[in-house]
């Protein structure tokens, strides 16, 4: 495949991962009458088979052998699934709460929380634009919980969560396929234990309600690994840059399902906050691409001043080449080196 043909089909594989977690949200109330904990539970159980399955398939193995002989990985991958159902519950029940316009707010704040736990967490210096979207994300958050009458709790955790993921993640370094089987494996018990106490207590939806409501269930498993997997693809295809603007479909859908589709207010005020928020992310972007052009151009800089060096030097030398050769008589072979 050519590079042309490899980029097309990343920009095919993002477009894929970014928009089913955009309209995820049409899924998640399928699974009514289940409860936010119980389907979070399936969730992680399904989620490890199918994982299992595709690395079966892909024979992907190897990393495990190695994670278990690295105890620190082993306890970052346990945060990591710790932070990641705190995430994975709260979207669920704000979803099938009707809260998916907040809930997407998270994920379009995510990316200035990322920066603002940069400098705080890893002492890193902003750029003054970066600075700017901050401020601008800070005043958008003030702005929206005069609007809500509080802060906006579920945006905040979701998005301060999946920073921490985040932030995990590249400290842990590991392929996202493999990270994810590593953490479900993490959540299977407990999940599989609650579930398991559910069923003895009565009140397990799994099968209770027909078999399209289990295989609904089921799916969930499906529907975590899937996207992953495509964006896993993506990301050894396309620019970091690209995948940067691709995140933002995710809360768009999300946004626009929350409007249009379920129907949810916006005042406003609300209205106001998510403006600043989207002015926020456009500084952000437009910082992001400009440094990214920037940093090209230093680089074909460097490269085109690392030739013409090289090129210098062999011109220094070949007159000695040059010398050699008549030296040598007429019938010395036009080639000779020069060294």
């Amino acid at each position: 495949m050519t590079s042309q043909s490899e980029q097309r089909a990343g920009l095919l594989y993002g477009i894929g991962a970014y928009g089913m977690w955009g309209l995820v949200p049409l899924f998640w109330p399928l699974l009514k009458p289940s409860g936010a904990l119980e389907i979070l539970a399936h969730r992680m159980v399904w989620s490890l088979v199918f994982v299992a399955l595709a690395l079966l398939a892909l024979r992907r193995w190897g990393w495990a052998r190695e994670l278990i002989r690295a105890p620190r990985k082993l306890g970052l991958l346990t945060l990591a699934a710790t932070v990641i159902t705190v995430n994975w519950g709260v979207y669920i029940w704000a979803v099938n709460s009707g809260q998916v316009v907040e809930a997407s707010l998270g994920y379009f704040i995510n990316p200035l929380v990322t920066i603002a736990m940069g400098v705080l967490l890893l002492k890193e210096r902003l750029r003054p634009a970066q600075w700017a979207a901050v401020a601008v994300g800070f005043a958008a958050v003030l702005v929206l919980a005069v609007g809500y009458g509080r802060p906006p709790w579920i945006s905040l955790i979701l998005a301060f969560s999946f920073a921490f993921y985040g932030l995990i993640k590249k400290r842990v370094n590991i392929g996202g396929l493999e990270s994810l089987a590593a953490e479900t494996a993490v959540q299977f018990l407990p999940a599989l234990g609650f579930l398991l106490w559910l069923g003895a207590d009565g009140s397990l939806s799994f099968g209770a309600h027909g078999a399209v409501h289990a295989s609904l269930l089921a799916a969930t498993g499906l529907v975590t690994a899937l996207p992953l997997i495509c964006f896993g693809a993506a990301a050894i295809r396309v620019p970091l840059s690209t995948l940067g603007l691709l995140q933002y479909l995710a809360p768009v859908f999300q946004f626009l399902l929350g409007v249009w589709y379920f129907h949810e207010a916006m005042p406003p005020e609300r209205w106001a906050g998510f403006a600043l928020v989207w002015l926020a992310l456009t500084v952000l972007t437009w910082d992001a691409l400009r440094t990214a052009r920037r940093n090209r151009a230093e680089a074909e800089r460097l490269a085109a001043a690392h030739t013409e060096q090289a090129d210098t030097e062999h011109a220094r030398v070949e007159p000695k080449g040059a010398k050699g050769a008549k030296e040598e008589g007429p019938y010395a072979p036009a080639s000779t080196p020069s060294a």
